[in-house]
């Protein structure tokens, strides 16, 4: 096993292969329920949810089947989304929520992700001590049968009712596509919107355990926009596989992501008196556009390492009310403690009912910087200044953009991936800079 289990995101991997192999899952729910017990916490049960992999089950069983061996009781909630989870361990009579899902990857990954009662991610030091108990007793644990957790079912009601709580204004009227990426959304989103008073359209919504993301979803948004304009809609919403994030399209096709809906809630919470310092807390990857845009309404934006987790952090620090990533992850801190995309896709079709403008209206302020994002699978990691020929394509790109520009090389936290995003005002140029720096990685680490 690896010297490290917990990424930016929990613990990822293909199911069924270490870390998420029987033995290791149980010592997870071992290390879990001895955290809990040092915290004087093993007096309340332990939530389990899951988006739609056909892994989950079996995952979710051997968790539970770790805790029980230290007496910690384990209620499940089913299919339902991350955000979900953390609202309704926060809320309720739990000494931690876990969601099992591996988010937007393939069906044949899974991953955890841990809350404390709070219904925050846990604090890296306290991930630290739990991996570090894992590989302590993960030898000396030997699997068993996984526990039947199914019959003890949590009803997830109370999370959409709080959805619906969070609306000012009604959707009526409105005309909408939801894409469910067949995961964790599929039947909640539908639900949640037609009782929001929108006309619902869903698609992706026929989970078979293993069509999750499959060509679909917040990733994969071709046949949303073209269902969106193929039916007239007003906007069509996409979810990934657990649903902390959404990615909108507008009537007209365009793609609303993160950044445009920062903006859009920014500008909202700004007239409404609750942005917090006038400040937003968003990652390295997003556009400079967003920054000047803020700028021009006189709001700030700090910038974090990529992960919503960070974000949160940085938002909780600043006593920021919104935050949140370019892929779609979006924070409503009056409201949350995680990304939450039906949250989001609620929150953004009401700003867009409420004044009366479409969504194109609504971001029409954006100009978005020419960006190119480049994935390189690597074989392993070196740090960055151990690889001469990427430091010297880096520095040369940062010559050439002069200021008026970023690049930003990195490594995935959650796959086996270096990622390279080059931001400049030609598109051309950026584009060149992009694929000399991915050739050099290719040349040093594929």
């Amino acid at each position: 096993m690896g010297k490290r289990l917990f990424g930016t995101d929990g613990i990822r991997g293909v199911a069924g292969e270490p870390p998420l192999d029987a033995r290791t899952i149980a010592a997870l729910g071992v290390a879990l329920g001895n955290d809990l017990r040092r915290q004087s916490l093993d007096g309340k049960p332990v939530l389990i949810g899951m988006d739609t992999r056909e892994s989950g089950p079996a995952i979710a069983g051997q968790l539970a089947e770790g805790l029980s061996r230290v007496k910690i009781e384990s209620l499940f909630a089913g299919v339902v989304t991350t955000p979900g989870v953390a609202y309704l361990t926060r809320t309720g009579e739990f000494s931690a929520g876990i969601m099992i899902s591996a988010s937007h990857n393939p069906f044949d990954d899974n991953g955890i992700k841990v809350f404390a009662r709070t219904g925050y991610k846990l604090p890296d030091q306290e991930e630290h001590e739990i991996e570090q108990e894992i590989f302590r007793i993960v030898e000396g644990v030997t699997p068993a049968p996984a526990a039947t957790i199914q019959g003890h079912r949590y009803d997830v009601r109370r999370y959409l009712d709080f959805l619906l709580s969070t609306l000012n204004t009604r959707l009526d009227g409105l005309k909408i596509v939801l894409d469910c990426g067949n995961g964790a959304a599929s039947q909640l989103a539908p639900e949640l919107f037609r009782e929001a008073g929108a006309q619902v359209t869903a698609i992706c919504d026929q989970p078979n355990g293993r069509n999750i993301n499959l060509g679909c979803g917040a990733l994969h948004t071709e046949g949303l926009r073209k269902e969106v304009l193929e039916t007239g809609a007003d906007a069509g919403v996409a979810f990934d596989g657990d649903a902390d994030r959404a990615i909108l399209i507008s009537h007209s096709g365009r793609t609303i992501d993160g950044d445009a809906m920062m903006l859009i809630a920014a500008r909202r919470l700004q007239a409404d008196k609750h942005l917090a310092g006038n400040v937003v807390v968003s990652t390295v990857m997003s556009n400079l556009g967003l920054e000047k845009a803020l700028g021009r309404l006189g709001i700030s934006m700090d910038r974090t390492p990529v992960g919503d987790k960070y974000v949160l952090e940085e938002m909780l620090r600043k006593n920021a009310a919104l935050g949140g990533e370019q892929s779609g992850h979006v924070i409503f801190r009056e409201y949350a403690t995680t990304g939450d995309g039906m949250l989001t896709g609620l929150k953004i079709l009401e700003t867009s009912v409420r004044e009366g403008k479409t969504l194109d209206e609504l971001a029409a302020d954006l100009v978005v910087f020419p960006q190119r994002l480049v994935n390189i699978r690597v074989k392993n990691r070196k740090p960055l200044e151990e690889l001469p020929a990427v430091v010297s394509e880096i520095r040369a790109c940062e010559s050439a953009l002069d200021g008026l520009g970023r690049v930003l090389v990195r490594f995935s936290g959650t796959e086996p991936l270096a990622r390279v995003m080059v931001e400049g005002p030609n598109s051309g140029q950026v584009e060149s800079w992009a694929e000399r720096i991915a050739t050099a990685i290719r040349g040093e680490l594929g």
